[in-house]
């Protein structure tokens, strides 16, 4: 049943700090990152620690961090990998460093609303049987800056099993999770890794709602970004991997299994479609 929150009611008079851990996995990112924490700084509630992982980048990121963990001392805290695993596993460094019972994840190249620590830890707080809060976002141009729309309310909608194996209903920077639940990113997997997680939650039983309240900004174009067809296979991959793993972790039977499959490869071959039209119109 959808509930809808009041946000007025929430605010918090406090100003201090809240007890959320904010991970932030980095490669290559010295060009976003700068935007990504601003908008971490600017919470009307900040929370107590933000941890940037880098995802062993080669170039000039790690002394970048460094510059910004003594610009923030005490606040910022650095995770150096000596390999580079993907997003998956620095996720996975970054809550296993984590102090804060609530971890919130931020993408290096995106921004959160100013009220989205504030609005989410909230609920969160205020309803402990949750092991998941998503909520919506907007997608913004490169040249925007960061996001500060009116929010004044939002309703709260439970998603279940079946609504979350069909899609992912959550882009990563909108996820805040308690820290103690047991499922993590699998190491190492470069696509889905997050829709993974999610189903994994889920499927254990784990209470998962969603805010309709849009308190991230991604800054990624649907279509237009070179490269982005090359990447339609392998997410697919990842989709149908995913599936296979709930399949063997009995979450699924086999019938079940076949039909997302064939959902599956219906979804790639209308978005490779949808890809091939929004070309054919660019010329």
């Amino acid at each position: 049943m959808m509930r809808l929150l009041y946000l007025g009611k929430l605010m918090n008079e406090n100003s201090d700090c809240v007890p959320v851990t904010v991970v932030i996995p980095c490669f290559c990112c010295a060009r976003t990152i700068v935007r990504a924490i601003g908008s971490v700084a600017k919470q009307t509630q900040k929370p107590a620690e933000v941890i940037l992982v880098d995802d062993a980048s080669g170039d000039e990121t790690l002394n970048f961090l460094r510059t910004m963990e003594r610009q923030y001392p005490g606040w910022i805290k650095i995770v150096a990998l000596q390999e580079n695993s993907g997003a998956a596993s620095a996720r996975n460094a970054g809550w296993a460093a984590a102090t804060q019972p609530y971890i919130a994840f931020l993408d290096s190249d995106d921004a959160w609303h100013p009220k989205k620590i504030e609005i989410q830890y909230a609920y969160m707080n205020e309803h402990p049987e949750v092991a998941l809060c998503g909520h919506e976002y907007r997608r913004l141009t490169q040249q925007d800056a960061l996001p500060d729309w009116d929010v004044s309310e939002c309703a709260v909608q439970p998603v279940h099993k079946w609504a979350l194996m069909l899609s992912n209903r959550f882009v990563t920077p909108s996820v805040m999770l308690r820290r103690d639940i047991e499922p993590r990113f699998v190491e190492k997997q470069r696509y889905m890794e997050d829709h993974m997680l999610w189903l994994k939650i889920v499927c254990g039983g784990g209470v998962v709602v969603k805010l309709s309240a849009p308190l991230a900004a991604i800054y990624k174009r649907p279509f237009g970004v070179t490269g982005l067809s090359a990447q339609f296979w392998p997410m697919e991959r990842g989709d149908l991997g995913n599936y296979h793993r709930l399949y063997r972790a009995s979450h699924i039977n086999g019938f079940q299994l076949g039909a997302l499959i064939v959902y599956s490869l219906l979804k790639y071959i209308r978005r490779r479609v949808i890809y091939w039209g929004y070309l054919q119109w660019k010329k």
